[in-house]
């Protein structure tokens, strides 16, 4: 029987990599590596591929070569992507600055022009019909690409909630929504303390008649926290909504995609 050969990533090329807050780096790739990639994709996962520190570009590519070894080296992390621009094949992912201790943070707060990594993806956005009465959204930093790029998907006469919860009043900063939603900040300084502020924030709104849709996610713990007020207090069908744990305090990616398979067992 013929060796089935491995799927290769794309391999992308930093155009920049700016700051938009102390704790929020926007890094946008561009090249003809980004030729077919699909439109419309804004808010889906996708998986980076990270060389490892000091790797050259050469011997990154010789390894995720349909050839090349098969054992896995390389961390992987999944992240979403912000947004995709055609015209002149830009794709733009945003990456939480806080330390050194992961490796895609590590990557982000390096990267420069010319350097690169893999990418696999994208899947589906997370909202693709926009039915509801009245929206809720609320993210942490790890979310807030998911969280923009479905409000930037909204119709114009949308009305509901966002709530975003970051470190610093200066991770404050605008964003695009319709005029029909309210935008509240919350500031958490220790974002490894276990935070209330967002279920606080979103038990004290005024709930509204009608059908509510919701793009949520961030911390494990504030998640179940908010699921818990949504489907069982509130009685929100699990249809209408659309709430995910990112991260998890104390845990890396790996742990917590482990903890939410058991957790879903």
């Amino acid at each position: 029987m013929a060796l089935k050969l491995k799927r290769a990533p794309r391999i992308l090329t930093v155009k920049s990599a700016v700051y938009l807050s102390p704790n929020f780096i926007r890094v946008t790739f561009a090249g003809p590596e980004l030729e077919g990639f699909p439109q419309g994709q804004e808010g889906a996962n996708c998986k980076l591929v990270l060389p490892r520190d000091g790797e050259s570009r050469e011997a990154f590519e010789a390894y995720h070569a349909p050839d090349g070894p098969s054992e896995k080296v390389h961390p992987v992390r999944t992240y979403t992507v912000r947004a995709y621009r055609a015209d002149t094949l830009e794709l733009d992912i945003d990456f939480v600055a806080h330390g050194d201790e992961g490796p895609a943070t590590r990557w982000a707060q390096g990267a420069k022009e010319g350097s690169f990594l893999g990418f696999f993806g994208p899947s589906q956005p997370k909202l693709t019909e926009f039915y509801a009465d009245w929206y809720l959204i609320a993210a942490d930093l790890s979310a807030m690409p998911v969280a923009e790029a479905t409000l930037e998907k909204f119709p114009a006469d949308a009305q509901g909630f966002a709530v975003f919860e970051v470190p610093l009043e200066a991770d404050i900063r605008p964003v695009s929504v319709p005029a029909g939603i309210t935008v509240t900040w919350l500031v958490q300084d220790d974002v490894y303390r276990p935070s209330t502020a967002q279920l606080d924030t979103i038990k004290a709104l005024p709930w509204r008649d009608g059908v509510v849709q919701t793009c949520i996610a961030g911390e494990s713990s504030v998640i179940r926290a908010l699921r818990d007020y949504l489907h069982n207090q509130r009685q929100v069908p699990k249809k209408d909504t659309y709430i995910s744990g990112y991260w998890k305090i104390g845990l890396i990616e790996d742990e917590h995609q482990i903890a939410k398979r058991e957790e879903a067992a």
